[in-house]
C-alpha cells in the first residue's frame, strides 16, 4: 500500500527478486573494480579452505547453489545432501510473534528510495540510512517516523541516549534529537563541529592543515566522507572516522572536537571503540592500528600502541567483542582476522567463510555476523576454547550486505538459550530481519511452514 510520505512499503519474509543492479555499486572503489558488470560480480578465487563450514540455504528452505566448480566448496562435508542442515530451520521466516520461532528469516523492509549504507538499532526502534538522503525508523517492521538531512549520503548511524549522530558523504556529522513530547518526532540539533567552534577556530591560522597543494582545511573539520562512527558512552566520547584519513574525537556533551588524529595513509573505513580504553581503526591502506586513551597534562590524549594487520588488501570492516575482549577485522580479500586480548592482542587466527570482500562485522554475545559483497551473511560462534564455527549462512539478499545491527531477542522464553535479532542492510535497497540462536537447532522441534508474502 502507499503510505502518507507516497512511498510503498513492502514487508515479506519471503525472498525477493529484482532486476540487476549494476553499475550503482562503482562508487565503493576500494571493493569493487569498474569491470564487473553483472548481478553475480566477477568471481574472485577464493581463499576459503577446502574444510570451511559452508551452510547456506535460500528463503524457501532449498539449497542455494555455490560459486563454480572449482570452488572449495563443493569439497566441504557441510556440502553434503547428508547433512542435516539440507533441512535447516535456519531457512524458515516466522513472525515476530511466533513462539515456534527459532533461526532465521522473519521478515523484509523493501522502501524503492535508495540502497542502505547504515543500521542502528535501539530498543524496538530500528535505524536505516540511504543514499536518499533519508534516515527512516522502523518499530516492529512497520515504518515509524522519518527525517532527511540536507545533502549526504548517510554512511553511518549511531545513538546515544536521546542524541543521534548520523556521518554523511557530504564530510558532515549531523545531530538530531527525539522530542520528549512526541517519539516520532526528531529534529536537527546542530552539526559537528558546532558553528560556533568552526568561527572561533577559523580565526587562527594554527587550526589549519594542508590537505593537498594550495588547500588548506580546519584541523576540526572532515573534508571528505566520514564513512563510519562509534561511541564510548561509559566516557561519554565520540569517535569519527573519515575518507579523509583522520580519526576524530569528539565530546558528546558539548559538542566539542577534542582531537584530530592524522591516523592513517588512506582513507577510514571503520572504527570502533572497544575494551580497556582501547579505540581500533581500519583502513585502506591494509592496516589495523590499536589507539589508547591515556592522561596527558589537563586532559587525554590518544596515542598509537600497536599496529595489529598490515596488508595489501583494504580493511572495510572492524567489530569489538567487550565480554570476550576479541576484535575482528573483515577485509576485502573475504577473511575475517581476529585477535584476543587474553594473549595480549596477538592474531587468533582467520575465519574464512566468503567469496569476495566482507563489507560488514557486528558481534553479540558468543556470535560474529559478516556480511559480505557475496550477498551472504556468515553467522560464526565462539567456542570457549577461543575457536570458532559456522553456525549458518543466512542468504536472500539480492544485493552487497553493507551494513549490520544485533539486538537482543527480548521474546524468547527458551531457557538457557541466548537468542539475537539481527538486522542487516543491503544495496538491493532492502534490510531483512533474522532471528539467531547461539545454540544449533532441533530439527525435530522446529518445522513450520512457509508463510506467504504480505504487504503493508
Amino acid at each position: 500500500m502507499t503510505n502518507e510520505r507516497g512511498g510503498t512499503v513492502v514487508v515479506e519474509p519471503n525472498d525477493l527478486h529484482r532486476p540487476k543492479f549494476g553499475s550503482f555499486l562503482y562508487p565503493e572503489s576500494l571493493i569493487f573494480n569498474n569491470n564487473h558488470q553483472d548481478d553475480d560480480f566477477s568471481h574472485r578465487k577464493s581463499s576459503a579452505s577446502a574444510n570451511s563450514p559452508v551452510c547456506g540455504y535460500n528463503n524457501s528452505g532449498t539449497r542455494t547453489p555455490t560459486s563454480g566448480e572449482a570452488s572449495p566448496y563443493l569439497m566441504s562435508p557441510w556440502n553434503q545432501p547428508a547433512s542435516p542442515y539440507t533441512k535447516s530451520p535456519w531457512t524458515a521466516p516466522f513472525s515476530l510473534n511466533d513462539n515456534l520461532a527459532c533461526n532465521g528469516l522473519i521478515g523484509s523492509i523493501v522502501r524503492e528510495e535508495g540502497h542502505i549504507y547504515s543500521l542502528a538499532a535501539f530498543g524496538d526502534l530500528l535505524y536505516t540510512g540511504s543514499d536518499s538522503k533519508n534516515i527512516r525508523v522502523w518499530k516492529n517492521l512497520k515504518e515509524f517516523s522519518g527525517f532527511k538531512s540536507n545533502s549526504g549520503l548517510v554512511k553511518a548511524i549511531v545513538i546515544s541516549g536521546d542524541k543521534i549522530f548520523t556521518g554523511h558523504q557530504d564530510g558532515k556529522i549531523r545531530v538530531w534529537k527525539i522530542s520528549n513530547k512526541n517519539p516520532s518526532v526528531h529534529k536537527r540539533i546542530g552539526s559537528l563541529p558546532t558553528f560556533k567552534d568552526y568561527v572561533k577556530s577559523s580565526i587562527n591560522p594554527k587550526n589549519y592543515v594542508e590537505v593537498r597543494r594550495h588547500r588548506n582545511v580546519l584541523r576540526i573539520k572532515h573534508f571528505d566522507a566520514v564513512s563510519c562512527l562509534s561511541l564510548n558512552e561509559e566516557q561519554g566520547l565520540l569517535y569519527s572516522g573519515s575518507w579523509d584519513k583522520t580519526l576524530k574525537v569528539w565530546r558528546i556533551s558539548d559538542s566539542k572536537c577534542l582531537e584530530s588524529i592524522q591516523a592513517h595513509d588512506d582513507a577510514i573505513n571503520s572504527v570502533v571503540s572497544g575494551f580497556d580504553s582501547l579505540v581500533f581503526t581500519g583502513s585502506a591502506d591494509g592496516t589495523v592500528k590499536v589507539w589508547r586513551r591515556e592522561l596527558q597534562g589537563k586532559g587525554t590524549k590518544h596515542f598509537l600502541v600497536q599496529v595489529l594487520l598490515k596488508q595489501e588488501n583494504a580493511v572495510t570492516a572492524l567489530a569489538a567483542d567487550q565480554e570476550s575482549a576479541v576484535v575482528y577485522c573483515g577485509s576485502s580479500d573475504g577473511l575475517v582476522n581476529f585477535w584476543e586480548r587474553e594473549k595480549h592482542l596477538s592474531h587468533g587466527g582467520v575465519l574464512r567463510g566468503h567469496k569476495m570482500a566482507v563489507l560488514c562485522l557486528a558481534a553479540a554475545g558468543n556470535l560474529v555476523f559478516s556480511g559480505s559483497a557475496d550477498k551472504n551473511i556468515c553467522v560464526w560462534r565462539r567456542e570457549e576454547s577461543g575457536a570458532h564455527s559456522c553456525l549458518a549462512v543466512l542468504t536472500g539478499h539480492t544485493g552487497p550486505v553493507k551494513c549490520l545491527a544485533v539486538e537482543e531477542d527480548h521474546e524468547s522464553d527458551q531457557k538457557g538459550d541466548q537468542r539475537w535479532v539481527v538486522y542487516s542492510g543491503s544495496l538491493d535497497k532492502s534490510v531483512k530481519v533474522w532471528r539467531v540462536s547461539e545454540q544449533a537447532p532441533d530439527l525435530r522441534v522446529f518445522n513450520s511452514p512457509i508463510q506467504n508474502k504480505r504487504r503493508v
